[in-house]
């Protein structure tokens, strides 16, 4: 199964598979994955990055994805690539003479995605090509709102007009939700209407009517945490039921159909803690 993302902002981990350079690794950010591994199997003249050319074939064998923002997979990616370097990372132990890189390098990304300001975002660790897996050290395991998830991903088609001119007929999707009565289209956080879909979170439990403010229902999941920015679960206010920030951003991502398989790795992960 292809699982589409809208708003995708990942960092990948390369493995090339060429008998000459085999066990080299390369870390890098997409937005759009299967044109990425494209372009690093075509070489620099099909856009691929010049520490690959040449060298391929490449799997891309996980990728990191959920983060909010082009700048936030950035340091990420450059904090993963130079783990000693950055001043989040010092407590990794160095590479070893045995240890392969790319084994060093997983277990720099088990490091990272426990540790601050990672440690909070709605992020999911997937791998792309299942015969790489390797199973999470027992001390590692990344917070329970952090999904482990298998197979590829797909970044969604951003639809004309978003962001920029809208063409006739585009965006009838979003013209439907704004048509909404105006009750399910108020806040109930602070009473005034969601004017755009950009900034509208939605409950995804069955039944609820639940559409917020990013930023309200933030601050509601955050007034026990007033030091931090960004929340990692709450109370829905319609519904009552506890929900996790991550699954929120995935379900407004489009990734709702995902969510049993979240669930799924979670109680893996809580199995693992208590064995």
């Amino acid at each position: 199964m292809v699982v589409e993302v809208e708003g995708f902002y990942g960092v990948y981990l390369l493995y090339c598979t060429n008998p000459k350079f085999k066990g080299r690794i390369y870390i890098g950010f997409t937005v759009n994955p299967e044109r990425r591994i494209q372009q690093h199997n075509g070489g620099k003249q099909k856009g691929g990055a010049w520490k690959t050319s040449g060298r391929g074939p490449w799997d891309m064998v996980l990728i990191v994805h959920g983060f909010p923002r082009d700048i936030a997979a950035l340091r990420f990616e450059w904090a993963w690539q130079h783990p000693h370097v950055s001043r989040r990372l010092s407590h990794v132990p160095r590479k070893t003479k045995k240890q392969s890189s790319f084994d060093f390098h997983l277990l720099v990304l088990y490091h990272m995605l426990r540790a601050a300001p990672w440690n909070r975002l709605p992020l999911t660790l997937r791998w792309l090509r299942q015969e790489y897996h390797r199973d999470l050290p027992p001390l590692l395991q990344p917070p329970l709102h952090m999904p482990l998830a298998f197979g590829q991903v797909r970044a969604r088609p951003t639809p004309k007009g978003r962001g920029g001119e809208r063409g006739q007929g585009d965006g009838d999707a979003e013209q439907d939700l704004l048509q909404l009565d105006s009750v399910r289209q108020r806040c109930p956080l602070c009473s005034h209407k969601v004017q755009s879909e950009d900034d509208a979170l939605r409950c995804f439990h069955s039944g609820c009517s639940l559409t917020a403010h990013i930023l309200c229902l933030a601050k509601l999941f955050l007034r026990n945490e007033p030091a931090h920015l960004i929340p990692v679960e709450g109370v829905c206010p319609s519904c009552g039921h506890s929900v996790l920030w991550g699954d929120l951003i995935r379900y407004k991502n489009g990734c709702y159909g995902d969510l049993q398989e979240i669930a799924n790795s979670q109680a893996h992960w809580v199995d693992e803690l208590q064995s």
